[in-house]
């Protein structure tokens, strides 16, 4: 195939996604670069006018910079939308903020007690504000809004997924939300086709519960699933923890305080966690901890080693850490030892949606956000993924900001601790080849020689001549699964 001197890259390899999130994402109102209330406020107006025969309303994306210091309230929802539950997802998935009517569908009242691992937030009087944190929207509300939403909706929305993923270069994608839902929609697209459109590995959430044995449950399911989803198109391949939550709320566990002093604890103590991480390490699971906080990060190290302690070495534990936005200083060389991959999102760290992550932290901490230098200089193993929909999916932006900690929003914003970035080719590497390495594909995605897959794109573009600033103009010509074009740029144009 002629391809005029073209470049032509491996499959990207999404090493941290959530796939029927996304996919419903796409039907949403995008919130992340409203200006102002006022514009948030309008965007929804618009957004409801025209969706008259939705029963539900759902945004996404919103920022806590775009309230300019306000703590984000119902009423201000209910003020253009007053007549159907609307939910608003913020940018970090870990929280949303809700209308009344939303909360009345959730069951939630002012009396309602906080889920384990979450907050209903309240006013002085003991009202509830509409704002729901970590567990209180990850579980409470997540659980509801699944019962309301069909299996069909679901497959449909895990399609869209997958023609939007293939479409910029991604095969393969490593899905780090999966539950009951999100796994019948898989089996069922599996079933209905033979196949499913793109690779997929998959980590169970396993969330703490009131009792150990509730704990165990969750890693028991995994050990069931990932002996017998173990394809070359879905396979189970271990468990992902809630280790602490998100700096843009004040729920990540950190060593020190916030800027407004609070200090939550992590969602799970040591002996909890490591009960978990040690029997889903017996069971050969791979365990991925969503770790944020530098207190998070040390806390889920302190549990691997747990792990090890009790059940022996082995050569190929490849556990790994997710986003590890602030590290102690111990941290970096501690993964290299363990053998941990750090999984990380550069777009997390676009300049444009900065503002109120560093107010957060409001301190020295701030110069040294995203550390990656730190831990490729340690020698841990790096993955790159982009943690959709919490963030734009398209691998190209994501791979310009790993490269040059500049914003892909917001042209000419001044870079983000710009001594962090990272050559090209090792972002397009931790991107494929090490992407595939963090869930065992090694050898057989994320490369290009004989007896590998045949997973690869073709970019119009060649960033490794012209520098990573092509990256945000580049198209996809062709992607290419199993040897067999499932993309291309012609035939869509046509």
């Amino acid at each position: 195939m002629e391809l005029d001197g073209a470049v032509v890259l491996p499959g990207i390899v999404d090493a941290h996604t959530h796939l029927v999130s996304l996919g419903e994402s796409l039907s949403q109102v995008d919130l992340q670069d409203a200006a102002d209330l006022a514009e948030l406020q309008a965007r929804l107006a618009a957004f409801a006018d025209a969706n008259p025969d939705a029963e539900r309303l759902m945004g996404r994306s919103w920022l806590f910079s775009t309230l300019e210091g306000r703590a984000p309230h119902r009423s201000m929802i209910d003020a253009v939308i007053s007549d159907r539950p609307a939910y608003l997802i913020a940018n970090d998935h870990h929280s949303a903020w809700v209308n009344s009517a939303a909360l009345a569908e959730l069951g939630v009242v002012d009396a309602t007690p906080d889920p384990i691992g979450g907050t209903i937030e309240r006013d002085a009087s003991g009202a509830a504000t509409g704002m729901l944190m970590e567990n209180a929207s990850l579980g409470l509300m997540r659980d509801v809004l699944d019962s309301l939403v069909s299996d069909a909706d679901r497959e449909a929305s895990l399609s869209a997924a997958f023609e939007s993923y293939l479409a910029v270069g991604v095969t393969a994608a490593v899905d780090m939300g999966l539950g009951e839902p999100e796994l019948r929609a898989l089996l069922a697209l599996q079933k209905r086709d033979g196949r499913l459109p793109m690779r997929v590995a998959g980590h169970w959430v396993v969330n703490r519960t009131s009792s150990s044995a509730g704990d165990l449950a969750g890693v028991a399911r995994a050990v069931s699933l990932a002996s017998t989803l173990r394809g070359p198109w879905l396979r189970i391949t271990g468990i992902k923890i809630f280790v602490d939550g998100v700096i843009d709320s004040c729920t990540a566990a950190m060593r020190h305080p916030f800027a407004d002093g609070s200090h939550p604890d992590a969602l799970w103590d040591l002996a909890s966690l490591s009960a978990v991480v040690t029997a889903a390490d017996a069971a050969g699971l791979q365990v991925a901890m969503h770790a944020i906080g530098d207190a998070a990060s040390a806390l889920a190290l302190d549990a691997l080693e747990a792990a090890v302690a009790a059940n022996g070495p082995r050569d190929d534990r490849r556990h790994r850490l997710e986003h590890l936005e602030t590290v102690d200083a111990a941290t970096p060389a501690r993964l290299a030892r363990l053998g941990v991959v750090a999984s990380l999102q550069p777009v997390h760290c676009d300049p444009a949606i900065q503002e109120n992550w560093r107010a957060m932290l409001g301190d020295d901490r701030v110069e040294r956000g995203y550390p990656w230098g730190e831990f490729a200089d340690a020698g841990a193993t790096i993955a790159l993924g982009t943690d959709a929909p919490t963030a734009p999916y398209q691998p190209l932006p994501n791979l310009y900001i790993a490269a040059t900690r500049q914003s892909a929003l917001v042209p000419g914003l001044p870079a983000n601790i710009p001594r962090n970035a990272m050559p090209i080719a090792d972002a397009v590497r931790r991107a494929t080849r090490d992407a595939a390495y963090a869930s065992r594909w090694d050898g057989e995605l994320g490369v290009l020689r004989p007896g590998a897959a045949a997973d690869f794109f073709v970019l119009d573009a060649d960033p490794f001549v012209d520098g990573p600033e092509v990256l945000l103009s580049a198209g996809v010509r062709m992607t290419v699964l199993a040897g067999e074009v499932v993309h291309s740029a012609e035939a869509v144009s046509a």
